[in-house]
């Protein structure tokens, strides 16, 4: 990337936009940089899950059981994130089957109001995410989660690269269409750090992640011509989902 690409102030910019810290208030010209901030998504999903970790980590210690550690490490990041994910994942799933065409689909992604399709995704994602960090977390894999909080966001610039904006409103389309290598320095950003925690499964995870936001980033194509900021939350619910799972089946 070209040197004024990256800055250091890119990174309290995507804690604002994915997250819901404390930061101090950024400049209007700060702002305008949002699609070159996108390669310091893979921080924000570090400053959420840490907390999360070391919240699940005392619990463990204070001697509650894997599953109440795993509950409380969900609850802190969603606080942490103001459910903005979940709230994506919920709207994707409501707008893309309770919808027939490409703007009734737009119209119920943009309805406050959730219905049969999203509450049902988000009692079968946050279940089986529940289940799978508790078995993680028994068998002494706590602090490979951060790994995953980092991949998972990686994967959103490189969607938002890869499709155009659904509707000309909303978060997505005001930060605007990043370039491919802003994406890609996130990810090499979040696989610098993860490839040591994660060891020799860290490329399986990697792949299986890659499938699934391969997939949702076709599936969005189909149902609504592009992206949108709820297409992205899904991703990073479901690239994380795939992730856990994957973790679950090659180290419990």
């Amino acid at each position: 990337m070209r040197k004024n690409d990256i800055s250091p102030v890119d990174i309290p910019l995507a804690l604002v936009l994915l997250t819901r810290l404390p930061i101090p208030t950024l400049s209007d010209t700060t702002f305008q940089r949002q699609s070159r901030a996108v390669w310091a998504f893979p921080l924000a999903g570090l400053a959420v899950s840490l907390p999360a970790c070391l919240l699940a980590w005392l619990a463990l210690s204070l001697g509650l059981s894997p599953g109440l550690a795993a509950g409380l490490f969900i609850a802190l990041q969603v606080l942490l994130t103001g459910a903005m994910h979940e709230d994506g994942l919920a709207d994707c799933a409501d707008g893309f089957w309770g919808g027939f065409d490409r703007d009734r689909r737009l119209e119920i992604m943009k309805d406050s109001q959730i219905g049969t399709y999203g509450v049902l995704a988000l009692i079968l994602v946050l279940g089986l995410r529940w289940q799978a960090l508790t078995l993680l977390l028994e068998a002494g894999h706590l602090w490979l989660l951060p790994a995953l909080a980092m991949l998972s966001r990686a994967f959103m610039p490189l969607l938002m690269a890869a499709l155009p904006n659904a509707r000309q409103s909303g978060l997505s389309q005001s930060v605007g269409r990043p370039e491919w290598r802003a994406g890609l320095v996130g990810l090499g950003l979040a696989l610098t750090f993860s490839v040591p925690l994660l060891g020799a499964s860290g490329a399986v995870v990697l792949l299986i992640m890659a499938l699934a936001a391969i997939s949702l980033a076709q599936l969005a194509r189909n149902k609504i011509g592009g992206q949108t900021g709820d297409v992205l939350g899904a991703c990073q619910q479901l690239c994380e989902l795939v992730g856990l799972l994957a973790l679950v089946a090659l180290l419990h």
